[in-house]
């Protein structure tokens, strides 16, 4: 059946589902959430629809898929997310969940399904046995902000700064003001020499995108920091950090965005936005404890720097999957 977020029920099911996934395949790794799922689900980033295998009896949701069809980049793509709650695996609920979801992708002219999942677990079997071919592996590492020592994140921040010369910071609680979306959606495109799987097509970001998606953040109600570097001179945005505080779980944060645009790369600006963004949570978010964070393993500048700050490997990593739709179907 499809899921109706509205309903609190189902939602409340479809979270204790992902929520027991995760303590499983996932025992190291942040605890999920039901505000960021249900905001997820609710307010998507391109269209998408969730559906859902429930007992008629009890309520209980046994596993659910969320389908994402990308209306800008990617066209020839669906994005399914398969979650089969433990003690329901292997009884067919995914392989008719993933046929359902191809089916679903078939409808919307999609060709190529993706997937993701953590290296060693029942996903990654799932995966093999339904025929998809492994791509990208994204190492996570996590900052354990009490085994940090006193002063290090002063010193590389001092260190970055004078590289740094020339460029002043600037920070936001919630939504980016107008005047720096367009400066926003210049750094976004800069990963776009990011790592991706073949045939998979960057994000172009434009000032209208980069509205878009501020607005969106605010329907999901979700507390995200953002610090800028700007360029003196030119006034342009040359680097972002982001990081997402969790109200459910606030022992723990979500690095998003880090990227530096090209032409402003070699200043240290990648280790200045970082140490700048953990010296203000310090302060913001005071029960803050780790932040995780996940970069494609062959990113190795990016890995670099993480590690300079103190990233630790979290185990598992993840892989990501491509599937013929027709062999899904099949």
């Amino acid at each position: 059946m499809k899921w109706d977020v509205s309903d609190l029920v189902s939602t409340q099911a479809c979270f204790e589902a992902v929520r027991a996934a995760g303590e499983t395949d996932d025992p190291l790794g942040p605890p999920w959430s039901l505000a960021r799922m249900r905001s997820w689900a609710k307010y998507p980033a391109e269209p998408a629809e969730t559906w859902l295998s429930e007992d008629e009896t009890d309520g209980t949701v046994h596993g659910w898929y969320f389908l994402t069809l990308p209306e800008r980049e990617n066209r020839d793509r669906a994005y399914v997310y398969l979650t089969v709650r433990p003690a329901s695996r292997r009884q067919g609920i995914g392989t008719a969940l993933l046929r359902h979801a191809a089916g679903r992708a078939a409808n919307a002219g999609r060709s190529v399904l993706g997937s993701g999942a953590f290296q060693g677990s029942a996903g990654a079997a799932f995966a093999g046995r339904a025929g998809a071919v492994p791509g990208l592996v994204e190492a996570r590492r996590v900052l354990v902000l009490g085994k940090i020592p006193a002063g290090r994140i002063a010193s590389l921040r001092e260190q970055a700064a004078q590289a740094a010369a020339g460029y002043t910071l600037a920070s936001w609680d919630g939504r980016i003001p107008d005047e720096y979306l367009a400066g926003y959606a210049a750094v976004e495109n800069a990963m776009g020499d990011a790592p991706l799987d073949e045939g998979e097509e960057p994000e172009v970001w434009n000032l209208a995108r980069a509205r878009e998606g501020m607005d969106r953040r605010e329907r999901q109600g979700r507390r995200i920091y953002t610090l800028t570097a700007l360029h003196a001179a030119s006034g342009e945005m040359a680097a972002v950090t982001a990081v997402e505080a969790d109200p459910d779980n606030p022992a723990w944060g979500h690095q998003l965005l880090t990227a530096v645009t090209r032409e402003h790369r070699g200043h240290r600006l990648g280790m200045l936005v970082k140490t700048a963004m953990l010296e203000w949570l310090a302060v913001t978010e005071p029960t803050l404890e780790r932040i995780v964070t996940g970069n494609a393993a062959i990113n190795q500048h990016m890995i670099a720097i993480n590690e300079e700050l103190g990233y630790e490997l979290l185990s598992p990593p993840t892989q990501s999957y491509e599937l013929p739709v027709a062999d899904a179907l099949g």
